[in-house]
């Protein structure tokens, strides 16, 4: 018998190093080393469907399925409510989370990623709760209009209309008007690049920090290195960015407007402070980086910070490591930025 469990237990040990040892190797790329947990996503997840090979509706639904199943169980927060907001077009839908009972709590808001056609509140929903709690602020999280259904600018006039509500309603949510960011995931980091221009060209709301997640900033340019590099098997693929250029910017002129590449607009002077996260494995990687250059050249106080390692996306993953760190080190400039612009 005691031979028998030896032999047993030698047999799980090498069967435990032997996929140790091949999990270990997935993290190995030419471009460099994945994290553990990324590597394992990205080997087991299933193949996307070429882009534009199903309906809008079927895309959105799979995602929604697929981001729910990650986020595992909601972080507890205090209260968490829909509402409906005026835009320019009909109402706009919002979720606002509120961390605590206190009054005239700042104010993040908050613009999803997803191509400008996929995602909702729903599928950020784990995202904006840890960064409401975490930050201590209010998070108003935006459902604007998506493409191919709405093209630009809709999705840029719903965005304005919702930073707008905030500043001029934000104490129906116990939150202080006069302490407002803006933050977004991709699609969305483009969204809040965008409402820190167009707030500065429109003497609008003021905005203490915009947070952009591994934004898109240049829909002209599909060939930096990182798109080159990552261009697929890396989650997020160049044919996908295409794809959703092409049904939210239709007009190929279009693409050089400031309100959709906002690396492209002429003037960087004047914008909020802003921290700017990138992923190492990320078609968009470059893009970000040459944002946050742009800023930083023309004055703007701006942090970059790239974690490697990791893929596009990897915030809406909260087992992935570097998700927690990043979530932490957006909080933390969120309260900084806050407390500077406290009354």
């Amino acid at each position: 018998m005691r031979r028998f469990l030896g032999i047993a237990g030698i047999s799980v040990l090498i069967l435990v190093l032997t996929c140790a040892g091949i999990v270990y190797s997935w993290t190995f790329t030419p471009h460099g080393r994945l994290d553990v947990e990324v590597a394992v996503i990205l080997k087991l997840m299933p193949r996307m469907p070429p882009p534009g090979s199903v309906p809008a509706a079927q895309m959105r639904q799979g995602m929604r399925d697929a981001t729910i199943r990650f986020q595992g169980r909601p972080v507890p927060i205090l209260h968490v409510e829909d509402r409906s907001i005026p835009g320019p077009l009909g109402s706009i839908p919002i979720r606002v989370y509120r961390p605590s009972d206190e009054t005239k709590l700042p104010i993040v808001v908050y613009y999803h990623g997803g191509g400008f056609t996929t995602g909702d509140l729903d599928t950020h929903d784990g995202l904006c709760r840890r960064l409401s709690k975490r930050s201590g602020a209010i998070v108003v999280s935006v459902a604007y209009r998506l493409a191919p259904e709405h093209v630009f600018p809709a999705a840029v006039e719903d965005a304005y209309a919702a930073l707008e509500w905030a500043a001029q309603k934000g104490g129906e949510i116990s939150g202080d008007p006069s302490r407002i960011a803006v933050a977004g995931d991709s699609a969305g980091g483009d969204l809040a690049a965008v409402m820190a221009l167009k707030s500065r060209d429109l003497n609008g709301p003021k905005i203490a920090l915009q947070v952009l997640y591994y934004p898109g900033t240049n829909m002209t340019d599909l060939h930096t290195k990182s798109m080159e590099d990552f261009a697929e098997g890396y989650l997020l693929t160049r044919a996908q960015l295409l794809s959703s250029y092409n049904q939210y910017v239709p007009a190929v002129a279009d693409r050089s407007n400031p309100y959709a590449s906002p690396l492209l607009a002429p003037d960087h002077r004047g914008l909020p402070p802003a921290l700017i996260i990138t992923a190492g494995f990320d078609p968009l990687r470059d893009s970000g980086e040459a944002y946050a250059r742009k800023l930083a050249d023309a004055g703007v106080a701006t942090r970059l910070s790239r974690y490697e390692g990791v893929v596009h996306s990897f915030l809406s993953c909260p087992f992935v490591r570097k998700a927690d760190r990043a979530i932490d080190e957006s909080t933390a400039a969120l309260r900084e930025a806050f407390g500077r612009n406290s009354p």
